[in-house]
């Protein structure tokens, strides 16, 4: 089988990390990469045996697949020039910096013809690939993403630095249209909202509460989820499942941590039975690129397509109007 030609777009700290999967893909092969800084290039060069292009032009020609790991300000760039001349995109979230940027995108798509993926990594994190198959219609969700100060993310607001993976994740598994978005959020350091809380109601009555934060003492990347029967609990960043399922008291089933609930009189007894399903260790950022190489090589629809991260970039952009209004 002949492998894809791939080249990386942007050797940053993300950049880095898609050259080491990358290389250990049996599906591509890696030609090289581009950063504008030519000390960043110079060293990356070096530190990985690995070409360096001068330009991204020379890049587009010699590949059948760009994956762009640049600053979200350069998605639109890279992707556009890359679709046209008929190349195929895998692009970091968020797809673009802007819902005209992403209608635009998708047009060039079509017209190309090609296969477009969108990085919205924790789709590949272990611990929610364990609980996928507990998911049952949730009609509650909490999510909150927080992490300690980083001045690498205070180029686009919190919402679509952080908050995206989040509104990736309910959309995924909320098949319902949104009837109504609540929000609020702050700027403490930057320009834009540091801190930012948003309540999405769903047609279906499902409701979604999200808090995303760059200011906070500690790291945590963690959403719960209630359903009929069923309470899940995924730690994105400990990579840990919690699960909690409600059943019919049986006695002879009944485990060491099981607690029994007494419906009242007349009613037969519940039961909470604790799970927590194994985690398999992979790599999500690996796992993911894998996924790509397969849509390709298969003709299959990629796992997180082009319409998915304008979903959520165009739900993103709804949070901060409220915001600001």
């Amino acid at each position: 089988m002949n492998k894809l030609k791939i080249g990386v777009l942007g050797a940053g700290h993300l950049g880095k990390i898609h050259i080491r999967c990358i290389r250990e893909i049996e599906s591509y092969q890696l030609m090289g990469f581009y950063d504008p800084d030519e000390q960043t290039a110079a060293k990356v060069s070096e530190d990985f045996s690995l070409k360096a292009y001068h330009d991204i032009q020379s890049l587009i020609d010699d590949v059948d697949v760009v994956d762009i790991v640049t600053p979200t300000v350069e998605h639109f760039p890279c992707a556009s020039r890359a679709l046209r001349e008929s190349r195929h995109v895998f692009i970091e979230k968020p797809i673009v910096a802007t819902p005209d940027e992403a209608r635009e995108l998708m047009k060039l798509a079509y017209e190309a013809n090609v296969k477009v993926q969108v990085g919205h990594v924790e789709r590949f994190n272990p611990a929610f690939l364990a609980a996928k198959p507990y998911f049952n219609q949730p009609m509650f969700i909490e999510a909150h993403r927080l992490s300690t100060f980083n001045p690498r993310g205070l180029d686009v607001p919190v919402i679509l630095d952080l908050m995206i993976h989040d509104l990736d994740i309910v959309l995924s598994l909320v098949k319902s249209n949104i009837r109504r978005v609540h929000a609020s959020g702050v700027a403490i350091i930057s320009s834009t909202p540091d801190i930012a809380n948003a309540r999405l109601e769903f047609e279906n009555g499902c409701v979604a509460n999200l808090t995303a934060s760059r200011m906070s003492m500690k790291n945590m990347r963690k959403i719960r989820f209630f359903q009929y029967d069923r309470y899940l609990s995924v730690d994105f960043l400990d990579k840990k499942v919690e699960i909690i399922r409600i059943q019919d008291y049986e006695p002879n089933h009944k485990g060491p941590f099981d607690l029994v609930l007494d419906m009242g009189p007349n009613k037969p007894a519940k039961q909470f039975v604790f799970e927590n399903p194994p985690i398999l260790p992979v790599n999500a950022i690996k796992m993911e690129l894998e996924s790509f190489a397969s849509a390709i090589i298969y003709d299959d629809i990629p796992p997180v397509t082009i319409q998915d991260g304008i979903d959520a970039l165009n739900l993103a952009y709804q949070i901060m109007e409220k915001i600001n209004a």
